[in-house]
C-alpha cells in the first residue's frame, strides 16, 4: 500500500488532541499518563504491528485517542508493514499531528555497530523527522554484557545536537523538529528476562522497561513493578507486553477443568489485568481491527480490576500453567459471570 492510496484520516485536529482526555471518563485508571521520567504523555493502550493491523485501522485507532504506537522494521517486518502507511501519515515530516504520536520503535539487531544502519532503516521507511523512544529488542538471560555495550551509546543517540542526530541531518537533511527533538528522544529496552529488567530498570542509560506480564507469568509483578514507586518522578517508564498469551496458548481460552459457570476473561479483561498493576504506564496490545480497538479501550474505560478479580485471575492464570487444579482451589475463590 502506497501512502497516497490512503484516505485523508479521520484524525482529531491538534486542539482537539490537546483536549482529548475530555473524551475519557475519569476513573481509578486514567486513560492518559506520563511515561515514566520522559516528558511523554501516552495512552494506556498501546498499538504494536504484531497483528498485522492495517493503516486505515491505525488511524482509526489514533482517532478513537491510542497515541502510543510500536513498530518494529526487522523482525517480522512483514508483520509490521501494513501499518507503515499509517504511521508516516501521522509522523513523517510536514504531518500536523506529530507532537500528538509517540512512536516507539525497536531494533533486534543487538549490536552497537549496526545502530546507526537500524535507525536508517526506520527513518528511510517512514519518512520520520525523529523516533521518540527507541528500543533494544529482546533482551535474554545471555544479553546482559550486550545490552551493556548498547546503553553505553544512549548519550551518543538521544536528544538534541546528539552525534546520531548530526549524522541524520547530513543524510536526510535537516529540519526544525530533528533539530529540536534529536533523532531519537530517548532509550528503550525490551526485556525476555525478568531478573535483567529488574536490574536495568534504575540505570539512567535507559528511559522506558518494556516487560513481559500477564496472568499466568507475573514474575514481573514482585520483581520489577513493586520494587518502583509509582510517585517517584525518576522512575522509567513501564510498557508491557503479551498480556494475552503464554506458552500454554491463548489467555483468554478457559484452562482445562474450569467450570462453566466461571468467570472467563476476555482480551480487554486481560489488557485491564496488566494496566491494574503497580507503575504500568502502558500495556501493549496486537490488536487486528477496529473493533478490537473499541472493545479494549471500552474495557479499559471500565477502571483497574477489582482486589477480588486480581486474586481471581491469578488463579486462572496457574491453571492456565497446570500450576494447580480445580480440586485445589476452594469455591469461594472462583468468580462466577453469566
Amino acid at each position: 500500500m502506497k501512502l497516497t492510496d490512503l484516505a485523508p484520516p479521520n484524525v482529531v485536529s491538534a486542539s482537539e488532541v490537546s483536549h482529548a482526555v475530555d473524551k475519557f471518563p475519569e476513573s481509578d485508571l486514567p486513560f492518559y499518563r506520563k511515561l515514566g521520567r520522559t516528558d511523554l504523555t501516552v495512552s494506556c493502550l498501546g498499538l504494536g504491528g504484531g497483528g498485522s493491523i492495517s493503516s486505515e485501522d491505525t488511524l482509526y485507532a489514533f482517532d478513537r485517542g491510542i497515541n502510543y504506537f510500536f513498530y518494529s522494521s526487522d523482525l517480522h517486518h512483514y508483520i509490521y508493514s501494513p501499518m507503515s502507511g499509517a504511521l508516516r501519515q501521522l509522523c513523517g515530516r510536514g504531518s500536523s499531528v506529530r507532537e500528538k504520536v509517540v512512536l516507539a520503535t525497536v531494533t533486534y539487531i543487538k549490536s552497537p555497530e549496526m545502530a546507526l544502519a537500524a535507525l536508517l532503516d526506520q527513518f528511510v521507511e517512514l519518512g520520520i523527522d525523529y523516533i521518540d523512544v527507541l528500543f533494544w529488542g529482546w533482551i535474554g538471560s545471555s544479553d546482559g554484557q550486550v545490552l551493556q555495550d548498547c546503553l553505553q551509546l544512549a548519550p551518543d543517540l538521544r536528544g538534541a545536537n546528539s552525534v546520531y542526530q548530526r549524522t541524520i541531518e547530513r543524510m536526510f537533511g535537516t529540519s526544525e523538529r530533528l533539530k529540536k527533538m534529536g533523532a531519537v528522544r530517548y532509550i528503550g529496552a525490551s526485556f525476555h528476562n525478568v531478573n535483567l529488567a529488574q536490574q536495568w530498570s534504575h540505570s539512567p542509560l535507559l528511559d522506558v522497561v518494556m516487560v513481559r506480564h500477564n496472568v499466568a507469568h507475573r514474575s514481573a509483578q514482585s520483581q520489577v513493578f513493586n520494587q518502583l514507586d509509582a510517585q517517584d518522578p525518576q522512575r522509567p517508564g513501564i510498557v508491557t507486553f503479551k498480556s494475552t498469551g503464554s506458552h500454554t496458548g491463548a489467555l483468554w481460552n478457559a484452562p482445562n477443568g474450569l467450570p462453566e459457570t466461571c468467570w472467563r476473561p476476555t482480551v480487554p479483561d486481560l489488557y485491564r489485568y496488566s494496566l491494574s498493576q503497580n507503575c504500568i504506564d502502558v500495556c501493549l496490545t496486537g490488536l487486528t481491527r477496529r473493533e478490537e480497538v473499541d472493545a479494549a479501550i471500552s474495557g479499559a474505560q471500565q477502571g483497574k480490576l477489582t482486589p477480588a478479580e486480581l486474586d481471581y485471575l491469578n488463579l486462572y492464570g496457574d491453571l492456565h500453567r497446570n500450576k494447580l487444579t480445580i480440586p485445589e482451589i476452594s469455591p469461594e475463590k472462583l468468580l462466577y459471570r453469566s
